[in-house]
């Protein structure tokens, strides 16, 4: 799904952009809510860039990539950690490209999310490479998802990804 948001773009530098798990969510201007496998998962498009849901029987896990005013955490490259009886893993990277390069890699981005039935991407007003896309799905008992941010007065585009599944357990000693 394609959208516009209606909102002034706010999160203009990729340097800007922090991260957070476990915060409450935050108000949404465009939201796809989908149910992949047992989990309920909730892409969320905020003013300053995405909030994921995901919920099943084990509870809920948020993840809030954003311009978090007041947030001491910034980007980081990579994340893993138990969050209750999942295993979390986040890997964010930052490319800088040229202006043409940037133009036809964020064409081909919005065209693949926006024709997937996970995807979800809100374009920006003012420049249609100003834009945050979302894509989710099921693989192998887990949940991932994709995002991706685009910075087009820098050349920057951020992507991250995210693997969420249930803990297995430990063989017991032999």
């Amino acid at each position: 799904m394609l959208t516009t948001l209606n909102t002034a773009y706010t999160d203009t530098r990729a340097a800007d952009l922090a991260w957070a798990l476990g915060r409450e969510p935050l108000p949404a201007l465009a939201t796809l809510d989908l149910d992949i496998a047992d989990a309920k998962l909730q892409l969320r498009l905020l003013g300053a860039s995405h909030q994921v849901l995901l919920e099943e029987d084990r509870g809920i896990c948020s993840e809030t990539v954003a311009c978090i005013a007041g947030s001491s955490t910034p980007l980081p490259l990579g994340v893993a950690k138990r969050v209750g009886d999942w295993e979390y893993e986040f890997a964010a990277r930052v490319e800088t490209l040229s202006r043409g390069s940037f133009a036809g890699r964020a064409q081909e981005l919005l065209a693949l999310v926006s024709d997937h039935p996970n995807g979800l991407a809100g374009v920006f007003p003012g420049s249609p490479h100003a834009f945050t896309a979302m894509l989710a799905h099921h693989r192998e008992g887990q949940v991932h998802w994709r995002t991706w941010h685009a910075y087009p007065q820098e050349g920057q585009l951020v992507a991250t990804r995210t693997r969420v599944g249930v803990r297995v357990a430990e063989p017991a000693p032999v």
